[in-house]
């Protein structure tokens, strides 16, 4: 049993005093973070397709055991094209992007986070089946935002589908709404997976810019009942993968440390340096 905490992203201007010394160079982001934590879960993939260069010289610039976690492509979970033939063209792209982290061992998994418009149907279901197919060989989490599919009597249902598919269930926490997925633990499938995105339940929809969502920082309590929940995940899983969405100005990064603290995880023990011409 492993469980790996980390942030969602790493190069954010705003970690810097917070987190990253104020003088940090950008280029440098990774290697301090990977002195710090065992894994991180890349974001910006999500808006744009990435490639297999950019992959490749991550992995030279990180730890041997230093983990990717990598979330879908928007067009793969948000915007889903109806031809079958661009489906499997996007799929095929995104996966062979990725192959640099497979072949040094560094990749985690891939996250397919759908949106709250993807409703627990039969067709989503048939989706799912097809991201399967497109994905085999890969790991794969999956997280949803629409509570449909974690109601009763579906929520079986939905975990007998994902262990079908050998699909991980992401756990979220993240403002308690009408119509958004509770903080649930549950396990269908390797890997496990939990995600903090915080609780501002004010800004989540209606904000001026999408970050405003994860402004919010964890409190010790909140934070100690989660550090039990992932405990008994971790009963039931070989990896546990635990990423903190809470962004903005460092509050990820100051809670994925207080999360270690209270499982009593230790972070990297050897600092890492960067190769010489690394990117």
């Amino acid at each position: 049993m492993a469980i790996i905490v980390g942030t969602a992203g790493f190069s954010y201007a705003d970690w810097r005093g917070p987190f990253y010394p104020a003088d940090l160079p950008q280029r440098s982001m990774l290697e301090y973070y990977a002195q710090r934590f065992k894994a991180v879960e890349l974001d910006y993939t999500y808006y744009r397709m990435p490639l297999a260069r950019n992959m490749e010289s991550m992995a030279k610039r990180t730890p041997d055991q230093f983990e990717f976690c990598v979330k879908a492509y928007r067009e793969m979970t948000h915007e889903r094209p109806e031809a079958p033939d661009a489906v499997a063209a996007l799929f095929a792209e995104f996966a062979a992007a990725l192959e640099p982290l497979r072949e040094a061992g560094k990749l985690g998994c891939v996250l397919l986070q759908f949106p709250w418009s993807f409703k627990c149907t039969l067709a989503s279901a048939d989706y799912l089946r097809r991201t399967a197919e497109l994905l085999h060989g890969l790991p794969v989490a999956v997280e949803f935002r629409n509570a449909d599919w974690v109601r009763e009597p579906l929520r079986p249902r939905l975990m007998s589908l994902l262990r079908e598919l050998e699909y991980g269930f992401c756990c979220v926490d993240e403002p308690r709404l009408p119509g958004l997925v509770p903080p649930i633990v549950d396990w269908a499938a390797e890997p496990c997976y939990v995600r903090f995105h915080g609780r501002n339940a004010r800004k989540w929809w209606k904000h001026d810019n999408a970050s405003e969502r994860y402004d919010y920082l964890y409190n010790q309590d909140e934070l100690s009942e989660w550090a039990q929940k992932i405990d008994r995940l971790a009963a039931e899983a070989e990896k546990l993968y635990v990423f903190f969405n809470n962004c903005h100005a460092g509050q990820a990064a100051t809670n994925a440390q207080e999360m270690l603290g209270l499982l009593e995880l230790p972070a990297p023990s050897e600092p890492h340096l960067p190769q010489p011409g690394g990117a």
